[in-house]
């Protein structure tokens, strides 16, 4: 997989990396589907990308679970120099979370890194994520450290896990590194 190392996203704003918008000539991650039924959970999720999107859709199922995700193979990028994660989403109002994971470890377990965001029904949104939002944890168990090591990012991840039975649909068109 290919992710910039270094070069703004376009004159309308250099403070930014685009790192994907799902067209077919921009370079970006690796998708693959990871749901509840790892643990004997019931969810269904997946995605598509089509018309330059990132289309997220499923039905996630609490009794056993509750998740839908999809994260990227690894990659090697460093985000040093930026401060936040921007992501243009239209949503269908309920939540979601952003993963960061590193290459960090912590007994045995790889550190991945959340940070939730709202979505509007039906309305494109700019979600900005703050790199001091992610909090650290292991399948899903909060941590009390290391902070975010953003000069060693290996992977993106995107759940639905907000404790909510029923369908979901987030379409997401546009993944930077913004600086303020």
């Amino acid at each position: 997989m290919t992710v910039p190392a270094a070069s703004g996203a376009g004159d309308d704003n250099p403070a930014e990396l685009l790192l994907a918008d799902f067209t077919q000539t921009a370079p970006g991650p690796d998708w693959y589907v990871q749901n509840d039924n790892v643990m004997g959970g019931r969810s269904q999720g997946g995605f598509e990308i089509t018309d330059g999107q990132l289309v997220f859709t499923g039905n996630t199922n609490t009794n056993g679970g509750g998740f839908s995700s999809i994260r990227t193979a690894p990659f090697k990028l460093d985000l040093s120099g930026y401060t936040r994660i921007r992501l243009h989403v239209k949503g269908d109002g309920r939540r979601y979370t952003w993963q960061l994971q590193s290459t960090g470890r912590y007994r045995g377990f790889e550190i991945s890194y959340w940070a939730d965001f709202e979505t509007v029904a039906g309305e494109w949104t700019w979600v900005d994520l703050p790199f001091s939002a992610f909090a650290p944890n292991i399948r899903g168990y909060p941590l009390d450290g290391p902070p975010l090591p953003v000069q060693d990012i290996a992977e993106f991840g995107l759940y639905i896990y907000d404790k909510l039975d029923g369908p979901f649909e987030l379409r997401l068109d546009r993944i930077a590194a913004g600086a303020e």
